[in-house]
């Protein structure tokens, strides 16, 4: 077996929960094999999930946050209706999934109930992270028994740490406090009427932080969520984060301890083939795209959010808030777009910022055209979240 393969292979090894296999490490593309199939026939396919935002308003000020850099061309702000008939859109072309992730908070938006509603009614799933600031028991009795999975960015394991690192300064500790509030009202909630949603936590891990990795862990724990994630910082190919990857190596071994802090109920997770791949990836064309689409909260429909900036006008398909979507999907504009990111034109390495949301699917459909590692079929029992890439 090659480096290649093995390196694959464990990226597939899923996690064993006490609710199901659950894949943070990898791709869940052989779950949806006929729309592989029918990608490698040439055929013009729907996404499988969009990551989307419902505002770019964000109440946190995140060291590490992408969206930062990500400055769309529009500001335009998404009313209900719109959001509605987005989701409308989505489940008439085919698309299987719908996670609240993008670049914004998008728990303060006035769509934020009645999309994630909406969204469950016509049998999208549908999925939200947050730092749960504004997350309030209010809206996670309206949102909780409807959603597949939330996930809560805790920048690090303590008050003061966190809030330096999310919010202005070490003082401003209420936002923590806040936020561990409103997690543990929905871990008992879920309990409480036993429900089959996925709550964990996600440390988005910058070298200067390391000293925050296992009191990360340890929280995790103690707040009774079913994972705690540990992840690489993207950068832009810019450097505009200034990401040292060369450090990462040197944060393994403390990794590693904090993923033995694993129980029976939660479990420390670490999305170790894009911290160990340091910035750099094995592919020049983008393919995921055309499976996993973004969204900015500000209506930008584009193939990744790291083309939101206005210097990638060129890359823009559209506007939700301006044209329904199911236009933008069928325009020539679109194809055209999708077409460009998976030539010999466009190069992922230097034209695009460091590991996309896209990832782990571009890298196998990158892998599959290649004819180093194809993708099958996988006829057995589905992980959790399998329509979410």
């Amino acid at each position: 077996m090659s480096l290649m393969e093995k390196k694959m292979n464990n990226q597939s090894k899923a996690v064993n929960t006490k609710e199901g296999a659950l894949i943070l490490d990898s791709h869940k593309l052989s779950y949806h094999f006929d729309r592989v199939q029918a990608w490698e026939n040439g055929e013009k396919i729907s996404p499988v999930s969009v990551d989307m935002a419902l505002t770019r308003a964000c109440g946190a000020m995140c060291s590490f946050c992408y969206a930062m850099i990500q400055e769309p061309q529009e500001r335009a702000s998404i009313k209900t209706k719109e959001a509605l008939n987005l989701l409308d859109d989505f489940a008439e072309i085919g698309i299987k999934s719908v996670s609240l992730v993008s670049d914004g908070e998008s728990t303060i938006s006035k769509a934020y109930v009645p999309f994630i509603q909406h969204a469950a009614k016509i049998g999208l799933d549908v999925a939200n992270a947050t730092n749960g600031w504004e997350w309030e028991p209010n809206k996670i009795d309206q949102v909780l028994p409807f959603l597949t999975w939330v996930r809560f960015t805790v920048a690090a394991g303590t008050p003061e740490r966190y809030s330096k690192i999310m919010f202005k300064s070490e003082k401003h500790t209420e936002v923590f406090d806040r936020a561990m509030s409103h997690i543990k009202y929905a871990v008992d909630l879920k309990k409480k009427l036993n429900l089959k949603v996925t709550l964990g936590i996600q440390m988005v891990l910058m070298p200067e932080f390391k000293d925050e990795i296992i009191p990360f862990a340890k929280l995790a724990v103690d707040l009774g969520v079913d994972y705690g994630v540990i992840k690489h910082c993207s950068d832009d190919e810019l450097g505009t984060l200034g990401i040292d990857y060369s450090k990462y190596e040197s944060m393994y071994s403390l990794i590693t301890e904090a993923e033995k802090l694993s129980n029976d109920k939660t479990k420390i997770i670490a999305k170790w083939s894009k911290i160990k791949d340091k910035g750099v990836s094995s592919y020049n064309r983008l393919y995921g795209p055309q499976f996993l689409l973004q969204m900015s909260g500000s209506g930008l429909v584009a193939p990744s959010g790291q083309f939101f900036n206005a210097r990638y006008s060129k890359l823009h398909m559209g506007n939700f808030t301006e044209e329904r979507f199911i236009d933008i999907f069928k325009s020539e504009r679109y194809k055209r777009i999708m077409d460009y990111i998976a030539s010999q034109s466009f190069d992922a390495q230097t034209m695009m910022g460091t590991l996309p949301i896209t990832h782990y699917a571009n890298e196998a459909l990158d892998n599959h055209i290649k004819g180093k590692i194809k993708i099958k079929p996988n006829y057995g029992p589905k992980p959790l979240h399998v329509n979410f890439l």
